[in-house]
C-alpha cells in the first residue's frame, strides 16, 4: 500500500511539474478577443469580448511590408504583431515580429524572451546570429544566416542578431505566446529605474566601479 502511494504522488508531481512548464494554455473555445475593459470573461490575463461583436478588425494587423527606419544608436527596429496589436491572438499561443537591420553592425542586442521560442527567417541580407545555453556550460552557438535560412532561439536563452551584410536586412520571427515579453540585457542590467546599486554590478561583474557609473548614466535604447 506504502508503495502504491509512492507512485500515486509521484505521477501527480509529474503532472503539477508538465503542467507548470507548459507554455501559453491552449483555448477552450474558437477565440477570446482581448478588450479594455474589466467586466466580462476573463481569460489568460485579458478580458473578452462579446463573440457576437467580435469583427475581422479583430484579427487583423497591416503594414510589416513597410521597411522601419533604423537610424538610432543600436541600428535596428523591431515591430511587433502580438496581442497588444492584434487582439484576436489573445489565448492563441503565438505572435509575430518584423527585424529591420542597418547596413554592416545593424544589432538585435542580446535579450531573452521570457515565455517563448522563437523561429527567425531571413528575408533580405547577411545576419551572424547565435544564442548562449545555460550554466554550467554557457555555450555560443552561432550561424551566418542569409536570405531564405531559419534559425531558432530556445525559450528564454539569450540570444542576438547582428548584420555583417553591406546592405540592409530584414527578418521575421514567429514566437509561441501571444505575449513573449522581452528583458534587452543591457538594458536591464545598466538602464533599470531605479538604478541597481553599483556596489552589486561591480562585484557581478568584476568591473572597476567608476566603469559602472558610467554604464549606468548611458541612454539605453529600447528598439522594440
Amino acid at each position: 500500500m506504502e508503495g502504491l502511494k509512492f507512485v500515486l504522488v509521484f505521477v501527480l508531481l509529474a503532472l503539477a511539474s508538465s503542467l507548470t512548464f507548459a507554455s501559453d494554455p491552449s483555448p477552450l473555445q474558437d477565440f477570446c478577443v482581448a478588450i479594455n475593459e474589466t467586466d466580462g470573461v476573463f481569460v489568460n490575463g485579458k478580458f473578452c469580448k462579446d463573440p457576437k461583436l467580435v469583427s475581422e478588425k479583430d484579427f487583423f494587423f497591416p503594414g510589416l511590408n513597410i521597411p522601419r527606419n533604423t537610424s538610432n544608436p543600436v541600428g535596428s527596429t523591431v515591430t511587433p504583431a502580438n496581442v497588444a496589436q492584434i487582439p484576436g491572438l489573445n489565448t492563441l499561443g503565438i505572435s509575430l515580429v518584423r527585424i529591420d537591420y542597418a547596413p554592416y553592425g545593424g544589432l538585435n542586442p542580446p535579450h531573452t524572451h521570457p515565455r517563448a521560442t522563437e523561429v527567425l527567417l531571413v528575408m533580405e541580407g547577411t545576419l551572424y546570429v547565435g544564442f548562449v545555453t545555460s550554466n554550467p556550460e554557457n555555450r555560443l552557438i552561432t550561424k551566418v544566416l542569409n536570405p531564405g535560412d531559419v534559425f531558432v532561439f530556445p525559450v528564454g536563452l539569450i540570444h542576438f542578431q547582428f548584420n555583417v551584410g553591406e546592405a540592409n536586412a530584414v527578418a521575421f520571427a514567429g514566437l509561441s505566446s501571444q505575449n513573449p515579453g522581452v528583458i534587452i540585457i543591457g538594458n536591464a542590467v545598466f538602464g533599470s529605474e531605479p538604478p541597481i546599486n553599483p556596489d552589486v554590478l561591480t562585484k557581478a561583474f568584476q568591473l572597476d566601479k567608476s566603469v559602472v557609473n558610467f554604464l549606468q548614466k548611458q541612454f539605453w535604447w529600447d528598439n522594440n
